[in-house]
């Protein structure tokens, strides 16, 4: 079912652009007849609505992993820097999930440590929806965001940094086996505000896979069979990943363009301040609009970026 859904979507805009395209063929036709400006205009627009479809349907031929249909688990944890990082953070979320629903994707938050002041310490969300893996997986690496500090009293320039990492959520097409010996499961009280009792008993778990030593938590549910519940589920995506990089690496050397996505390096660099600009450090794209951004208008950079690695697998 799953397979012939994906397949009605892409029959369904392949279709769409083949109207588009007979629709702009037959206004350009009329405007070799009549070159008034209200036909020209139109003309205009229905050329401008079959490069939307166009890009819309590139963008997907750019979407070849297996992998890259799956729905995606994205994590969020704040560098040094203190409040500013977890307030950093805190945006960072808020830019994925504005990105999600655009998409009208299903966004369910699978764990989230609140700071005490401002922020969060680190999160968990699930993104469910077609491709969502494929087009989050070039925003694994750090963020850095250049602004003037709303928590410094001297109304000083901060750099903050933050991690984001993105597994595709695991599917049946490769068996992940984890066996119960192979955990450690520890139970915890539940940190940050309490509110109907979520951090009065010892509800959140944290599991430890112990051959990989993959560690995941969760203190979201008031229940601790929920927590656990949750946090197999993180864990899957994270073997099933491991799982991916291994297939790869049978295939084939790690491409180049690996490097530049792993922790520690900086792909992306937001300055609020003394001028604004987004800028991708891996493909150099750039944008000005950085409150546009910030409010999840990330399609440029997403697109951007599967063209770069296209490029790069060709090489």
């Amino acid at each position: 079912m799953q397979r012939k859904s994906y397949l009605e979507d892409e029959l369904d805009l392949f279709s769409k652009l083949e109207q588009s395209k007979n629709n702009m063929l037959e206004w350009i036709e009329l405007a070799d007849e009549d070159e008034s400006e209200e036909i020209l205009l139109a003309a205009e627009e229905q050329l401008n609505d079959f490069k939307k479809l166009l890009d819309e349907y590139e963008l997907k031929t750019l979407l070849s992993e297996e992998q890259d249909k799956n729905n995606a688990i994205l994590e969020i944890h704040p560098g040094a820097g203190g409040l500013d990082a977890q307030d950093w953070a805190e945006m960072l979320l808020r830019m994925y999930k504005r990105w999600a629903e655009r998409k009208n994707f299903k966004i369910d938050i699978l764990d989230y440590l609140e700071g005490e002041e401002a922020g969060i310490k680190s999160c968990t969300i699930s993104i469910e929806g077609h491709y969502a893996y494929g087009l989050l997986k070039g925003e694994k690496g750090i963020h850095r965001l250049i602004r003037i500090s709303p928590f410094d009293a001297s109304g000083r320039r901060h750099t903050s940094f933050a991690s984001v990492d993105v597994y595709p959520e695991a599917n049946t097409e490769i068996n992940i086996e984890i066996r119960e010996e192979d955990l450690r499961i520890d139970v915890f009280r539940a940190s940050g505000p309490g509110g109907q009792s979520v951090n009065k008993t010892s509800s959140a778990v944290r599991i430890t896979h112990i051959p990989t030593g993959i560690m995941v938590q969760c203190q979201n549910e008031k229940s601790q069979f929920r927590n656990k519940e949750i946090a197999m589920k993180i864990l899957k995506a994270r073997l099933y990943e491991l799982e991916i990089k291994k297939i790869e690496e049978e295939k084939q050397k790690q491409y180049e363009e690996k490097s530049a996505i792993a922790w520690g390096s900086q792909i992306r660099t937001y300055i609020l301040h003394p001028y604004k600009l987004v800028k991708d450090h891996r493909t150099n794209t750039e944008e000005s609009a950085v409150e546009k951004v910030l409010d999840g208008y990330l399609d440029n950079f997403i697109r951007n970026y599967l063209l770069y690695i296209h490029e790069q697998r060709k090489k």
